[in-house]
């Protein structure tokens, strides 16, 4: 079976050291997270984890399995890239004297649909929300000038089509 993406959406309780064994469960089969983000969900009391990963499906199938046999896991689901609305944010901080010398950067930022968030007279800190090879475009148009920071994060995502698990949120926020 050929490795693609699978987005891992994770619906629990919100207790201490959860994180942790979730993530040994992708350790001990030797799986690498390629992003990972916790929020809470639409359901008061309830957080989710999206977790990305490249495995088969024969694989992404029994790791869903595992996270749901912990106990504050209330459902997982696992869904291939084009079963989901899904982005990044990445932060460049580059030295402002390279931006002000080259109006190159200036055009390729709005080209790339980024933003200016900050300016001071040392850097400038443009954002960039997208998709991986989006933000990774930006990263290397920016490189040769210097980047003083680059930082990006997790992916967020929803379904295009409707969970499951609506009903079972529910059910657990009227119980709580």
């Amino acid at each position: 079976m050929e490795k693609k993406n699978f987005t891992v959406s994770v619906y629990t309780e919100n207790n201490i050291g959860l994180l942790s064994r979730i993530a040994a469960i992708f350790q001990k089969r030797h799986i690498n997270i390629e992003s990972i983000t916790a929020s809470r969900s639409e359901v008061n009391g309830v957080m989710r984890f999206i977790i990305v990963v490249q495995v088969t499906e024969e694989q992404i199938k029994k790791v869903a399995g595992q996270i749901e046999k912990q106990i504050e896991v209330i459902k997982a689901f696992y869904h291939t890239d084009d079963e989901m609305i899904y982005q990044e944010t990445a932060l460049y901080k580059i030295n402002s004297a390279d931006f002000v010398e080259d109006l190159n950067i200036q055009d390729f930022i709005k080209e790339s649909n980024a933003r200016i968030v900050t300016v001071t007279p040392k850097f400038f800190v443009i954002e960039k929300t997208g998709k991986r090879h989006e933000t990774d475009s930006l990263y290397e148009k920016l490189k040769p000038y210097g980047l003083m920071q680059f930082v990006r994060s997790g992916t967020i995502a929803v379904t295009k089509n409707e969970m499951p698990i609506s009903n079972i949120l529910e059910q657990f926020d009227t119980t709580n």
